[in-house]
């Protein structure tokens, strides 16, 4: 799509979500120039699946916006993670969240993280199950160069947009329990769930942010 056609699509967008959910452009596949199309038009937030990916496009993108990692973060590219991602949206292990801690406290730096819940149960995919999070997350406030910030989720791919509400409708619940928890080191402040093809469901059941791709940038080709 031509970039006079990505921000007249992002404008779109960006006039439905109510003002309180912020927009995360999920830019795997897509052109820097595509990428500087939506920040035109008001995208203030990127996100990426791979590190090598966004190590790549990131030079090209110099806007001051703020970039994250959505998809599976591997231990062994923890590293050049650090140097291109301003958030973690996908912390899913004990293991990977030590060895941030320790590139971080190297650094002197601290990393905004979200945590990923399975909330689909799906053994296929990477995330913390429901019932685990609260002992997951009293094991993170022993890390303290990782700020947790809230949860995020991938529901199995619906059929139509409501499959998904129950899966959100629990993320809710989930968020709002663990934000009276009061775990050290832990602020329940962004919920991340929805993309192009629910978002609309995830903004009635509470989310604060949505992931959205093909809405914006339209089909990848």
């Amino acid at each position: 799509m031509s970039s006079e056609g990505v921000r007249r699509r992002c404008e779109e967008v960006l006039r439905q979500v109510p003002a309180h959910v912020t927009v995360l452009a999920a830019t795997k596949g897509r052109r820097p120039t595509e990428i500087r199309a939506a920040i035109a038009a008001g995208i203030s937030h990127v996100g990426e699946n791979y590190v090598q990916e966004a190590l790549a496009k990131r030079p090209l993108v110099p806007e001051p916006v703020t970039w994250h990692m959505i998809g599976h973060l591997q231990r062994n590219k923890a590293k050049k993670a650090l140097e291109v991602f301003d958030w973690l949206q996908t912390l899913d292990s004990l293991r990977l969240a030590g060895r941030l801690e320790r590139l971080l406290a190297q650094a002197e730096k601290t990393l905004p993280v979200l945590i990923e819940v399975n909330i689909g149960r799906e053994p296929q995919k990477a995330g913390v199950l429901p019932e685990e999070l609260p002992d997951f997350l009293q094991e993170l406030s022993r890390f303290p160069h990782l700020q947790v910030r809230g949860l995020m989720a991938i529901p199995p791919l619906p059929e139509k947009p409501e499959d998904s509400r129950p899966h959100f409708r629990e993320m809710r619940r989930l968020f709002e329990d663990l934000s009276r928890e009061e775990i050290p080191g832990v602020r329940m402040e962004v919920l991340s769930m929805g993309m192009s093809v629910d978002w609309e469901v995830a903004v009635e059941e509470g989310a604060t942010m949505i992931r959205l791709g093909t809405a914006l940038f339209g089909p990848r080709v």
